[in-house]
């Protein structure tokens, strides 16, 4: 390909999926510069935000990712939200192409009656209090005795974990401190996961199921009247390795007593949610849960056998959407944006030129950090080949010259654009508050601080 100066790529979202991506361009045979736009003062998306405080095995990964950012090529522009800080049109005007990789940060919504009642939460919501996300609020209404999870896969239980373990059995992790107090005050003393299809269909992994079976202090219940393990369902674990493991762990732990322990964690299957119900004065007071059964061809049916659990805390964790971006084509029904193997695409279905898209803002939120990556990859190949196709010409927004920097743009608007040596300053003062406390790390979560941490102003 003819091509007089470097490509020039925007990405919008430092994730996983957005670093990839920058990876994979920047190592292609085509020159290029990648910028990438992060609208928090943090990078690294939900390898900070979304993994849970105590797996800090997953979160090493982080490092992985530093080390794609670091690179001359790349440039973080981070605390800054493209729609608002810059326009796409201005983007467009500059780059060559732009690729969102912007997640699925959105609950999808329960949507049964009461689910709106004080109490009733959305898993991100949570998960972003615990992990400290500057957006989230800094305290949390842990008051509940009593807590239901709707939902059986790894966010379902990491929900469970957090809330039953005690807050010395996380003091090694970097949560804020502020998380930490709050989770001190809590008086629960079960949580409720329910799951709308068998033992056989869930989506817990194998590590993290046995996990919760190691937390001192915690009873694993299982409850066998409704833990059917009919042949269909274990037809379903032929050929799949992990779904024969936790088979057999939720086997195991129907046969074990319980302990007495002060916690526990109740496993239910084959239960729908259908309703939240009001204590009256807008409060969750329970869930009413209906009993289901799978039919032949694996979808369920409702038996019309109703049970009402007393919890006076819901946690929805039935999945995650993408948010709509201005001027960028968007399907509300999946949550994601249309496209056709990474290339963004109209409501015509022809691709729009110059705009990509990767991660679960293309494909919804599924796959683990490898399938990222190989996303990635696919968006980037179509991207090159677009670019190989137009023979090295820029595209007609970028009127064949560099127009102005975006970050003299940011500048001129008084955004306080972070770059990555503003992000290296303040992962060491992370790094250093938390060494000052015995701790590998203790997260600042506040937007302000870690904005004038990041800026050297603190």
């Amino acid at each position: 390909m003819k091509q007089e100066s470097p490509l020039r790529v925007a990405i919008v979202g430092s994730g996983p999926s957005g670093i990839f991506a920058a990876d994979a361009l920047v190592k292609s045979e085509v020159p290029t510069v990648v910028d990438v736009f992060e609208r928090l003062p943090a990078p690294f998306g939900l390898v900070r935000y979304g993994v849970a405080p105590d797996h800090t095995r997953i979160k090493q990964i982080q490092n992985t990712l530093a080390s794609v950012l670091e690179r001359s090529d790349i440039r973080l522009l981070a605390n800054v939200t493209v729609g608002t800080d810059v326009t796409l049109a201005e983007l467009r005007a500059h780059y060559d192409a732009v690729i969102f990789a912007t997640g699925a940060i959105r609950d999808a919504p329960l949507g049964v009656p009461g689910a709106d009642l004080a109490g009733s939460f959305g898993s991100a919501e949570f998960v972003s209090w615990y992990d400290g996300h500057p957006d989230a609020p800094r305290t949390w209404p842990l008051t509940a005795r009593e807590v239901a999870v709707i939902g059986v896969g790894n966010v379902a239980l990491d929900i469970a974990r957090i809330l039953s373990k005690r807050p010395q059995d996380l003091a090694w992790t970097d949560m804020p401190d502020a998380v930490m107090a709050g989770l001190a005050t809590s008086p629960v003393t079960d949580v409720h996961i329910f799951g709308r299809r068998g033992p056989i269909q869930v989506k817990f992994s194998p590590l993290e199921l046995r996990e919760i079976g190691e937390i001192p202090g915690v009873d694993v219940i299982v409850h066998a009247n409704n833990h059917e393990f009919d042949g269909m369902s274990l037809a379903l674990t032929e050929g799949r390795h992990q779904g024969k493991q936790v088979h057999q762990t939720l086997v195991d732990w129907t046969e074990r007593e319980p302990t007495g322990a002060p916690r526990r964690i109740h496993l239910h299957f084959f239960q729908r949610p259908a309703s939240v119900i009001d204590d009256g004065e807008g409060n969750v007071a329970g869930i009413r849960m209906e009993r289901v059964r799978l039919t032949e061809d694996g979808s369920i049916e409702g038996t019309g056998e109703i049970v009402d659990y007393p919890v006076q805390a819901v946690y929805a964790a039935v999945g995650y959407r993408g948010n709509p971006l201005e001027g960028v084509p968007f399907d509300e029904t999946r949550g994601v944006i249309p496209n056709i193997e990474g290339r963004v695409v109209g409501s015509d279905g022809a691709a729009v030129p110059g705009l990509y898209v990767t991660g679960w803002i293309k494909r919804g939120p599924s796959g683990l950090i490898g399938s990222s990556k190989s996303d990635a990859h696919e968006t980037v190949g179509n991207l090159l080949a677009d670019a190989e196709a137009r023979g090295g010409a820029r595209l007609a927004e970028a009127g064949g010259e560099t127009s102005n920097d975006p970050l003299d743009l940011l500048r001129s608007r008084g955004v306080p654009v972070i770059h990555w040596s503003g992000w290296e300053a303040l992962d060491a003062y992370e790094i250093a508050a938390g060494r000052a406390n015995g701790r590998d790390r203790i997260k600042v979560a506040s937007r302000d601080e870690m904005i004038d941490i990041a800026m050297g102003r603190a």
